[in-house]
């Protein structure tokens, strides 16, 4: 008889999620705080409940298969919904206090953030949100943060990280720019204009020229730490710089170039020390995090 989706097993929707954003069972059981064996009869159960393979071991990790991504698409909404039941169920039965301290670059913490942070307001009106803002890593095992929104993976064991979103960027300028340079029409066009670059401008070069963008030292006639500086100087016109899409998508002072380049792509990790993601504030910003940013 077949199966409808009534019949599924929450549990092991949630097993089959943890498990593909860790990439292993053994993560995923920790996630859930469950023992290796039972999240495996978990998934293992929702494969055979839908007649399909999720998984395929390459070397010690698992990966997706096409079935397990186009499931994944549709779970993952599942997986939010929960949160926000289990938010708003925290934010009525419990006074969340204390400080939380996020670290997340300039231009996240100035364009992303405050739509997180008015939502907690209302959650948790006496939470204290400190936020830094820094393009470094801040180092998570010595507390300098509780929270980080990172684009690399940490690979510290006792660390908890969280794929939430996989961003997308294209490159951007100004009306006046364009006016005085001219509109590139193609990639290859790219070589010959002024760019701004987001830290170092050896490693924008490096990080871009792979992906076929044809771009030397030379073309990046200015240089800042500061992603703020950096976004600033492109809609005052100084040149041109990749950004994230969705930052973009609120700053009408830019247009958008090369409308048919498949975009830039690069991940999003939520990651806080396992010790704290015992904690009720943490788990209540860590989760809400995740939910803005599946969301965008």
């Amino acid at each position: 008889m077949t199966r409808t989706p009534n019949a599924f097993d929450w549990n092991h929707i949630r097993a089959f999620l943890a498990t593909a954003e860790t990439g292993s069972l053994s993560a995923a059981a920790r996630r859930l705080n469950l023992t290796q064996p039972t999240l495996s009869r978990q998934v293992a159960a929702l494969e055979e409940s839908l007649g399909l393979m999720l998984f395929e071991r390459i070397g010690k990790s698992l990966q997706l298969t096409q079935a397990g991504v186009e499931l994944l698409e549709h779970t993952r909404p599942m997986g939010l919904a929960a949160d926000r039941i289990a938010l708003a169920a925290l934010g009525q039965s419990e006074s969340i206090t204390g400080t939380v301290r996020i670290t997340a670059s300039d231009v996240y913490s100035a364009y992303l953030l405050p739509d997180v942070l008015r939502r907690l307001r209302q959650l948790a009106p006496d939470l204290h949100i400190d936020i830094i803002a820094s393009n470094d890593i801040r180092d998570l095992m010595r507390r300098e943060a509780d929270i980080a929104i990172r684009h690399v993976r940490p690979e510290q064991p006792e660390l908890i990280a969280r794929l939430i979103h996989e961003e997308t960027a294209r490159f951007y300028a100004a009306p006046q720019y364009l006016a005085k340079a001219g509109r590139p029409e193609d990639v290859r066009d790219l070589s010959s204009h002024d760019f701004i670059s987001f830290g170092d401008a050896e490693g924008m070069v490096g990080h871009l020229t792979p992906l076929g963008f044809p771009l030397t030292k030379r073309n990046f006639r200015y240089e800042t730490q500061s992603g703020l500086v950096a976004w600033e100087l492109v809609k005052r016109g100084f040149g041109i710089a990749p950004m994230s899409d969705r930052i973009a998508r609120q700053t009408p002072e830019v247009e958008r170039l090369l409308p048919q380049m498949e975009p830039i792509r690069f991940p999003v990790w939520l990651t806080t020390h396992r010790e704290l993601h015992t904690s009720r504030k943490i788990r209540l910003v860590f989760d809400l995090l995740a939910e803005h940013f599946f969301q965008k």
